[in-house]
């Protein structure tokens, strides 16, 4: 399986020069063969391939008068910037022609050179890392590095990232073998939310950090700065820098912490179940600073590939199942509820839930009967599935009563966690 291992590098007055450089040819050749391709498809011609755009837009460029400084960088990662126009183009055919899941992806755009975000990528033949631990970049020099790990393997490829807030950062690409842990007993369903952050079905609880809400004050301190400075003025862009610098302690912050959340579940339980949150639609509402800090879809990325990458499960509940509404003891739903409401009484057993514990049990119930039913067939949980499943009973979900007999509000008698 392929990883990245980030570290942050320290270019010297002239290196920066030397990537301020490379990072426009690049640009500048992602542009003319976008060009070059819009051109062909508005004239009726050929797609042009990615040999041909490299003998036109780099090979023979360099030989104009207009684009002869092409030639003063090196040519791996004019060559990776083809690539990525080609990616891009194969992504955008496969979102049209349904190949490729998520949302849809548009066409490719021109590069500018005012994006908060510039990046290069080099091949082998593009980078060596020296025996003094610093990173040799052809046409750039040896770069310092801040090796904060060893790398597990030698890499197949680095990019060198510029973010808004002005640091360097080369991000290398290894190739490893999985690391799986020892197999547990213990699984566990997660409830979401923004009150706390986590409610696991065991009874523990996770604090929401709340990152963002915490650094308004330094972040509006900074904004106001920023909205005093004229425009085009080097006081203006050294406090942009300053706004940038604000936010990405913020994002670095959270993304250590849910690295550490994330690495704890995953090596504690050999198996988690995460409800399908529609983040998307729920960062457009009233809430939308909130969802956003919360950080629910990296939440769920780092558990699956993790859990990818060291043996564990983990399993998706569709959105539609109404974890809020079933009693986790005897399966009565009970309707739903408004937000403000945090603790309700059955009214067929009479227990009473707290309803993110409740939630969360029965996650981690559906989750279970999803994962025994891998094959197909009725979905029931507590009930072990007698036969192999019909061919028209595979992909049956929790709720279908054309094949389980089991509507979408019972979960056929889900078990307390």
């Amino acid at each position: 399986m392929h990883l990245r291992y980030s570290y942050r590098v320290y270019p010297t007055a002239g290196q920066r020069s030397a990537l301020a450089r490379t990072f426009g040819c690049a640009r500048v050749v992602f542009n003319d063969a976008l060009a070059v391709r819009k051109q062909a498809r508005k004239d009726g011609l050929p797609y042009p391939r990615g040999t041909d755009l490299q003998k036109l837009v780099i090979t023979g460029a360099k030989r104009t008068t207009e684009r002869s400084w092409l030639a003063s960088v090196g040519v791996d990662p004019l060559i990776q910037s083809l690539r990525d126009l080609d990616t891009a183009y194969r992504n955008f055919f496969d979102s049209v022609s349904g190949k490729r899941a998520g949302r849809a992806m548009g066409p490719p755009r021109f590069k500018s050179k005012r994006d908060s975000r510039q990046s290069l990528r080099f091949t082998r033949n593009g980078f060596r890392i020296r025996s003094n631990g610093k990173l040799n970049l052809a046409k750039i020099g040896d770069v310092r590095v801040k090796w904060s790990r060893a790398l597990p393997a030698d890499p197949s490829s680095v990019t060198i990232l510029l973010d808004p807030s002005g640091r360097y950062h080369a991000s290398f690409i290894v190739d490893v073998e999985p690391e799986h842990l020892p197999t547990l007993d213990s699984e566990i369903g997660i409830d979401l939310g923004l009150t706390t952050y986590a409610v696991l079905s065991d009874g523990s609880v996770i604090d929401n950090p709340r990152f963002l809400r915490k650094a308004e004050k330094r972040l509006k301190a900074a904004q106001r700065e920023l909205s005093r400075k004229a425009k085009g003025s080097k006081k203006r862009e050294k406090a942009r820098r300053k706004v940038a610098r604000a936010h990405a302690k913020v994002a670095d912050t959270r993304r250590d912490w849910l690295h550490k959340q994330t690495t704890r579940i995953i090596r504690e339980t050999q198996a988690v179940y995460l409800e399908d949150l529609n983040v998307r639609g729920l960062g457009r509402g009233r809430l939308a600073k909130s969802v956003h800090d919360a950080g629910w879809a990296a939440f769920r990325r780092l558990l699956e590939e993790k859990a990818a990458r060291y043996g564990r499960t983990v399993g998706i509940v569709h959105r539609a199942f109404a974890s809020s509404q079933l009693c986790s003891r005897c399966g009565h739903r009970d309707g739903p509820k408004p937000l403000a409401v945090r603790e309700w009484t059955c009214g067929a057993c009479g227990v009473l839930h707290d309803r993110d514990l409740n939630a969360a049990r029965n996650i981690l119930a559906a989750g279970q009967a999803d994962r025994l039913n891998v094959p197909g067939g009725p979905v029931r949980p507590g009930v072990a599935i007698p036969r192999q499943a019909r061919p028209d009973e595979r992909g049956t979900h929790l709720g279908d009563q054309r094949f389980t007999g089991v509507r979408a509000a019972g979960a056929g008698g889900i078990p307390a966690a």
